[in-house]
């Protein structure tokens, strides 16, 4: 529905966005450079409390929704990749399962969780007071907001009426954040944020190099992750703020949550969780202990 300029000048940034992507999201080379497998060892103990449908299938299925670099996106073989999987993949291990990944939308996995079609999520879910109502979080790693820009560029969050700012649809950055902001700059007599709303986190961190946006605002994570990826065209804009855990939701009450819990203490205590963030770059948002709902487990 556009006018035919429009979609003439669409294709040409669709043209330059294709030649930038691997350098924001590098998803051309997909897991970072010095990437291992990590596959600890089953630990029999914890084996043992598997429960039975999982145990009898032999594997445990988790939903997830790429694209989310660093959490979960596709390499340049289609595979899904990412530190969520790696993550549950070593939990699986050492829970001495197979991992099954299944992909779904975003908006989808909660209720496929509840459905009982997949055992959790592994889709960078921020575990906040309102999601824990319904289910049970796994907490696994700190995360808060952070913003990216153009090395040059003044734009911080407080300093964003007027600007344009670039955003997944869907996350806390769109749907929460950005509109407070921006009501907050009318209530003072400013412009109000003009927000640029993409599909995915790769095209929204390109949109920002390719100066259609003045920032990019996304979970700390996925910033860190575009600025990695960009080749110096690309720097952090301020400190991370509204700090969340990133956790995996199962069922509320569900037997799952201290067993998932205490596979992640496992991996903490054994160095395999570390050794994880440091690959993926996450170890700023590292935890020292698991918990859920932000509680140690008893």
């Amino acid at each position: 529905m556009r006018k035919p300029f429009a979609a003439a000048a669409a294709l040409v940034v669709a043209a330059l966005t294709l030649g930038l992507a691997g350098c924001v999201t590098n998803e051309e080379g997909g897991r970072p450079d010095g990437w291992a497998p990590v596959s600890p060892e089953p630990v029999p103990e914890l084996a043992d409390r598997v429960p039975d449908d999982i145990r009898e299938r032999g594997s445990i299925v988790i939903a997830t929704n790429p694209p989310f670099a660093p959490m979960e996106f596709r390499d340049s073989h289609g595979e899904v990749v990412g530190f969520d999987i790696d993550l549950a993949q070593a939990a699986a291990s050492v829970l001495d399962l197979e991992l099954t990944v299944r992909e779904q939308d975003f908006p989808l996995i909660l209720p496929s969780i509840t459905a009982g079609t997949v055992d959790f999520g592994a889709s960078g879910f921020t575990s906040n007071e309102e999601r824990r109502e319904t289910y049970d979080f796994v907490d696994y790693l700190d995360t808060g907001l952070q913003w990216a820009r153009r090395p040059g560029s003044t734009v911080t969050p407080d300093t964003a009426c007027g600007a344009e700012i670039a955003v997944q649809r869907g996350t806390v950055a769109d749907m929460e954040d950005l509109p407070a902001r921006s009501e907050a700059c009318v209530e003072a007599g400013l412009e109000p944020i003009r927000k640029l709303a993409y599909q995915d986190a790769s095209t929204a961190a390109t949109a920002v190099v390719l100066g259609r946006a003045d920032a990019l605002a996304a979970d700390s994570p996925v910033s860190a992750w575009a600025v990695q990826r960009a080749d110096g065209q690309l720097e952090l804009a301020g400190d991370i703020y509204d700090g969340a855990p990133f956790g995996w939701p199962v069922p509320q009450g569900s037997e799952l949550a201290p067993l998932l819990a205490d596979a992640l203490q496992h991996l903490i205590d054994s160095g395999d969780y570390a050794r994880l963030c440091d690959m993926w770059g996450l170890a700023d948002g590292a935890v020292d202990v698991a918990r859920i709902n932000g509680e140690e487990p008893r």
